[in-house]
């Protein structure tokens, strides 16, 4: 019981929380560890700054350890992306982090999420088996890597209603 209640106090669960300006540097440093591709700190500022995109921090203890976005159109909503810190990948928080962020999704008002993952990322591929996600579609050499290669990607889709 006691270290249960310790661990409560010590700020190491994780938290889900929504993203802010002063966030941008953070997430971009996170994406650009995690992708072949980052994203520069200029576009996470403007995605911030834009009413249809949600993006979510994960937290432990006051440091942002990943990160989930989403640009919503109607009732649709596309997920853009979601990442965790390298440190701190494997400790199953990814479902959390993304179970959350569906969650503010659907109370938001949508209805269908769709996403596109690398067809060789098994990790993100169980992750998103896992959050109730199936194979629509697939796009043929949609991801480019820095050497030129060229990787399919699969279009991913959960109803949330």
């Amino acid at each position: 019981m006691n270290s249960w209640l310790s661990g409560l106090w010590s700020g190491d669960q994780p938290v889900v929380e929504p993203a802010s300006q002063r966030d941008a540097a953070t997430l971009a440093r996170i994406h650009g560890a995690s992708f072949h591709q980052g994203w520069g700190e200029d576009e996470f500022e403007r995605m911030l700054s834009e009413r249809n995109t949600l993006i979510h921090r994960l937290r432990m203890g006051r440091k942002i350890v990943g990160f989930s976005a989403s640009r919503i159109g109607a009732d649709e909503a596309e997920i853009l992306s979601i990442a965790v810190a390298e440190a701190y990948r494997g400790r199953g928080l990814s479902i959390g982090l993304l179970s959350t962020h569906l969650g503010h999704l659907a109370g938001r008002g949508v209805r269908r999420v769709f996403l596109e993952v690398e067809e060789n990322n098994q990790p993100a591929r169980r992750l998103y088996e896992h959050a109730g996600f199936s194979v629509v579609g697939r796009r043929e050499r949609y991801y480019k890597h820095s050497g030129g290669e060229a990787m399919n990607a699969l279009v991913m889709r959960r109803d949330l209603s």
